[in-house]
């Protein structure tokens, strides 16, 4: 005859204190609460197998194709990632494709294959309602001619994105009174255009861009219509940008320039031919990590110890 097991079951009441018996909340254990995990980190910038083709049949031409397919011929597209808080200098020859990755990085054109995420957003899937906002609030562009509006004064100009985007006129004019600050031309607020110098143009054209706190400022060719000085000085008021973590895409043919900037992509034939990184992602960019970096510069003069140290000066208009 099998033997019975005694039961499991409890017979009876039991005391508070009993390993069995009910618990008194008051003495269970808090539950512990699961980690958090950091958000995911997604880039500002990231093209995958992007091309870009223009004509048809015999006439077509590739402005952006990346590497080709050994087995087919065909374009297998270009691949370029931007971390938060990167400068990169993207630099090629006249027909390299620099101007074409730019036009697509800012959404001013698409891709005719591939895909182009910005913060995480495909923006192939935005019809272009949603692409006049994104150029409005996530880029801010910085142009080679200013493209200033000829009847404002700087802040008007500098205000005007964030009319566009309806921000109310209090918040608007300490945000356009912020920004003019922070690029030396708060005593030019009331100029028009043609009251100011090429590089005071210029850094009103970078305060506008600011305005609305983008996640990236898109620079095409910023110092191609500037002197050696206003070069200068823009390119200091830029680095002090990316040292406070503003992400930054610069198109330049210029060496001097691009020394400037964290990583260096360099374009030929629609192709992407060297990526090279000069500082960290999480560093200072050269010009600020170096305290040599100034000595080789080949603008910046020795009377004006301001812009060594990466101070940007408030200077009179430019006759």
């Amino acid at each position: 005859m099998t033997p019975r097991l005694p039961s499991l079951r409890r017979r009876g009441p039991t005391a508070p204190g009993d390993p069995g018996g009910p618990q008194d909340p008051a003495a269970a254990p808090a539950p512990v609460p699961p980690p958090e995990l950091p958000p995911p980190v997604v880039p500002v910038v990231e093209l995958q197998a992007v091309v870009k083709t223009y004509g048809i049949g015999d006439a077509v031409v590739h402005a952006l194709s990346g590497p080709l397919d050994p087995g087919t011929g065909a374009a297998l597209g270009v691949d370029l990632t931007v971390e938060a808080g990167d400068f990169v200098a993207v630099m090629g020859s006249s027909g390299s494709g620099k101007s074409t990755m730019m036009n697509i990085i800012g959404c001013l054109d698409a891709p005719t294959s591939g895909r182009y995420l910005l913060d995480g957003t495909d923006v192939g899937y935005l019809d272009e309602q949603q692409l006049s906002l994104v150029r409005n609030r996530r880029i801010g562009f910085i142009f080679q001619s200013f493209n200033l509006v000829p009847r404002m004064n700087a802040f008007d100009q500098v205000a005007l994105p964030l009319a566009y985007a309806g921000v109310r006129a209090e918040q608007r004019r300490l945000r356009t009174l912020a920004a003019l600050s922070l690029v030396g031309m708060l005593d030019r607020a009331e100029h028009l255009p043609n009251e100011l110098s090429g590089g005071q143009q210029q850094r009103v054209a970078v305060a506008r861009a600011l305005v609305m706190t983008p996640a990236m400022l898109l620079a095409d060719e910023p110092t191609g219509n500037l002197d050696s000085r206003s070069t200068d000085e823009l390119l200091m008021i830029i680095d002090r940008l990316n040292a406070a973590r503003r992400t930054v895409v610069m198109i330049t043919h210029e060496d001097e320039v691009a020394r400037h900037a964290k990583r260096i992509v360099r374009l030929v034939d629609g192709r992407i031919v060297a990526d090279v990184r000069q500082a960290p992602l999480d560093g200072l960019p050269p010009s600020m990590a170096d305290p040599d970096f100034a000595e080789h510069s080949l603008h910046v003069r020795r009377e004006e110890p301001e812009l060594a140290a990466g101070r940007v000066p408030r200077r009179e208009a430019e006759q």
